[in-house]
């Protein structure tokens, strides 16, 4: 028979009397033996089918029968999830007095237990109840470190939980350690130097100079606050590297070449050297230099004079190392005799070419450039570096460039050069510049206007000519270019002597107008001409039409052209403004909508009046020459409930339903 939760229940009670009892008794027989049409139903035991708590474990395991569990948490858990099911599909679960099967739990401080009570009902008859203690373990009072490491290194003494200082000896060439500390209870946290490190995570700590212990604190806190230091002392050995890394002299070059076990050197220079530059680099930078006494820092460049020519002398470079052991490099400084050699190994000019050819020995040349050659660049060249020289008593370097300014055209320029031996002999050299005479050509090769073509086209030979450009041209841009750049151009147009091409930018007169551009080009040899173009600017257009008209929602009634200047638009009761965008057929006239200067295409919002109102927009265009013209259009707002008929295409241009069109003017009305 099925199984449910009603109670027996016998539709057909049966009234029993005693006289009738062997009645009863056939008849409860027949009931056993071939059952009954009515269905009896058993009640089933009301219980959970599961329960489990996430992260934790159930003591002892779940039963159904079973009610009191206990579930042992860490104390770093803060909440759990109490997942529950019934055993009969329909009987209700409430965790907490909240009908769920599943609910998050929030647990007490560390050391404390919550009660979690799960009931399971059926029908609201019969229930039970199963109880879970949460238990959150109490904060550990764990602050040891388990281990400590370093790299490089060793603790002294060995590590120890319960020791808290320690030593440690490195090189002197060890400027990092690696410290790796482990903790005894992870719970725990801790810094090293000030930085929070996790356990067995390595922190490298930058050493301080040698002679100057580095101190690492390192703080361990247990997870009931309580806190533990160590210290680690890290002492750096002292250096004894007194060697140097490099050693220069300028001018000069060490014999033999520098090696940082050598330290016997000797550098020779010419006679007309008086000061050479020494510059000795440290291995060590913990070490520390003299030269000749004078304390210098690695990499600094002392200047040592020297003695007089033919003479030698010595430089002597201590290097102290951080233990105190030194080393001294010893260098002999030789400088030669002064030799009497005054000749030049080179020379040249720019423009120009030297006539004969430069040879050491010969001492005057002639150079002819062209008249338009105002300057020449002299670059001489000593033979001997010792030596010296002038050019035209300018004291100059070897192969230093010297511009001398030439006489004017037709006449010669003398450049000297004097140069002067290290035993003080002289040479002199001279050269003879020959500039030409000065040219006649005052003509254009080129003359153009932009915007614009000249008419005649151009020709040198020709004079005068005219240009005519639009009215919205307020300025052209005259080009002009010389037959002879050497030529001077003046007037509207300027360049100098030297530049081919001058260009200039001339403002014009207003529409109708003219402007006359006068160029005059003077040869070199001052013979003049003049040229002149006339620029006629054309007088302003008149368009004042709209290239195009949209009302934004609606239609124009009519549709728009350039020459119907009044219109009408319906729009509904719910419309509440317009965007009115209105496009010029000439870009450079003025546009106004209701007053307000309105760019070319631009749209403008216009808002519109009460329902049922009409609102008329005013739409100006004013052309460059004055003769402006009004466009008109009329808004009618429907009334609310008339949706008027903005929107319904189909009827659009039906004057039954629009009116009689008694507004349309397709004239001017400005």
């Amino acid at each position: 028979m099925p199984i449910g939760r009603n109670r027996v229940h016998v539709p057909r009670p049966l009234a029993v009397a005693e006289q009738y009892l062997p009645a009863v008794l056939i008849m409860v027989m027949s009931v056993c033996l071939f059952g009954c049409g009515d269905s009896a139903t058993v009640n089933p035991v009301v219980e959970l089918a599961s329960l489990s708590v996430d992260p934790g474990t159930l003591q002892p395991a779940f039963s159904g029968g079973t009610t009191q569990y206990n579930v042992d948490l860490s104390s770093d858990i803060t909440s759990v999830t109490i997942s529950a099911q019934p055993a009969v599909a329909g009987d209700t679960v409430t965790i907490n007095g909240q009908a769920t099967t599943s609910s998050a739990i929030p647990l007490g401080a560390a050391g404390t237990t919550t009660p979690v009570s799960i009931v399971v009902s059926e029908s609201g008859t019969n229930s039970r109840t199963y109880t879970v203690l949460l238990v959150r373990a109490g904060l550990t009072g764990n602050n040891s470190l388990q281990s400590l490491t370093l790299s490089p290194g060793t603790l002294v003494p060995s590590f120890d939980p319960n020791v808290q200082a320690y030593t440690v000896d490195v090189a002197n060439n060890v400027g990092r350690i690696t410290v790796i500390p482990a903790l005894s209870d992870q719970a725990a946290t801790m810094t090293v130097n000030g930085q929070p490190t996790n356990s067995g995570q390595g922190q490298t700590i930058t050493l301080g100079p040698a002679g100057q212990p580095t101190v690492i604190p390192i703080v361990v806190i247990a997870q009931n606050g309580s806190p533990k230091s160590y210290q680690l002392t890290v002492s750096r050995g002292v250096s004894s590297n007194n060697n140097l890394q490099g050693l220069t002299v300028s001018p000069g070059t060490l014999n033999p070449g520098f090696n940082a076990n050598r330290t016997n050197y000797t550098v020779n220079v010419a006679g007309g050297v008086t000061t050479v530059i020494v510059t000795p680099r440290l291995q060590d930078s913990a070490a520390s230099i003299t030269l000749n006494g004078q304390a210098t820092t690695s990499g600094q460049g002392r200047t040592v004079q020297l003695g007089a020519p033919g003479s030698s002398i010595p430089v002597f470079i201590v290097v102290t190392a951080q233990n105190g052991t030194q080393k001294t490099y010893t260098m002999g400084v030789n400088r030669a005799a002064l030799g009497g050699n005054n000749n030049l190994s080179g020379l040249s000019l720019s423009p120009g070419t030297l006539d004969p050819t430069f040879s050491p020995n010969r001492t005057n040349y002639t150079v002819g450039v062209a008249n338009s050659v105002t300057s020449v660049t002299v670059t001489p060249r000593l033979q001997d570096t010792a030596a010296s020289m002038t050019v035209n008593g300018q004291a100059t370097d070897s192969g230093q460039a010297r511009t001398v300014t030439l006489n004017g055209a037709g006449s010669n320029t003398l450049i000297t050069i004097v140069v002067t031996g290290p035993n003080g002999s002289q040479k002199t050299y001279t050269t003879t510049v020959e500039r030409a005479a000065e040219a006649g050509n005052n003509n254009l090769s080129a003359l153009t206007i932009s915007p614009g073509a000249l008419s005649p086209s151009f020709n040198r030979n020709r004079l005068t000519y005219t240009v005519e450009v639009a009215e919205d041209v307020t300025s052209v841009i005259v080009s002009a270019t010389k037959s002879d750049p050497n030529a001077v151009m003046s007037g509207s147009v300027n360049a100098g002597a030297g530049t081919a091409t001058g260009q200039a930018t001339i403002s014009l007169g207003g529409p109708g107008t003219r402007e006359v551009v006068s160029i005059t080009v003077t040869a070199p040899n001052q013979n003049s001409k003049t040229y002149a173009v006339t620029v006629e600017r054309r007088a302003q257009a008149g368009d004042n039409n709209l290239s195009a008209l949209t009302i934004s929602p609606g239609d124009l009634i009519p549709s728009f052209t350039p020459g119907t200047t009044s219109y009408r638009v319906n729009v509904g009761a719910d419309v509440t403004s317009v965007s009115v965008t209105a496009t010029l057929q000439d870009p450079n006239a003025g546009l106004t909508i209701d007053g307000q200067g309105t760019g070319s295409g631009q749209p403008r919002e216009i808002a519109l009046g009460a329902e049922g109102s009409n609102t008329n927009i005013s739409i100006r265009v004013n052309p460059p020459n004055g003769n402006a013209k009004t466009y008109r259009v009329t808004i009618r707002r429907a009334s609310n409930g008339n949706d008027g008929d903005g929107g319904n295409r189909n009827n659009r241009g039906n004057r039954n339903n629009r009116g009689d069109g008694d507004d349309e003017d397709d004239g001017d009305d400005d």
